[in-house]
């Protein structure tokens, strides 16, 4: 199983939700790959936020190894799961689909918390601290689900 989770500029919410399911797979003993990636091309080649990197490290997961990168159409034929953080992004990757295969792989992340809800992960960038713990909380608990849902299927 290769998952890939998008965000804009993949340099807060998607290097943390890769960060933590990496860590959910050790806890889960799971055989995945993880990988993350933006939208936009705004922050290419660099590390992640560090505010993103201070609320990964408190919770024990080291993130300081991700560089962003941007989405392409052949992440699709890459990874069987790619997971949108916010409306936005899911139609921007939709946008980039060839197929219903491809959009079949594609799913906001808090549906697996929030079924058919549609629920967006609120982009910290420009807020405080605060921003970032709880948008680590609520990819805490969606990478949770996944992870249970790949160890039950095992």
């Amino acid at each position: 199983m290769k998952i890939l989770m998008v965000c804009l500029g993949n340099i807060c919410r998607s290097p943390l939700a890769e960060g933590i399911m990496k860590a959910k797979a050790k806890k889960y003993n799971l055989d995945i790959e993880v990988d993350s990636a933006g939208t936009a091309a705004y922050h290419v080649g660099e590390l992640p936020d560090p505010r993103s990197m201070e609320i990964a490290a408190r919770y024990g997961i080291d993130i300081s190894d991700q560089r962003a990168r941007k989405f392409r159409a052949e992440d699709f034929d890459r990874f069987d799961k790619i997971y949108a953080m916010d409306g936005y992004n899911f139609s921007d990757i939709a946008a980039l689909s060839r197929n219903g295969k491809d959009l079949e792989k594609l799913q906001m992340i808090l549906d697996t918390t929030h079924p058919g809800q549609n629920k967006s992960v609120p982009d910290p960038y420009y807020g405080g601290k605060d921003g970032f713990n709880h948008v680590f909380k609520l990819l805490d608990d969606a990478c949770e689900v996944i992870a249970k849902n790949i160890s039950n299927h095992k």
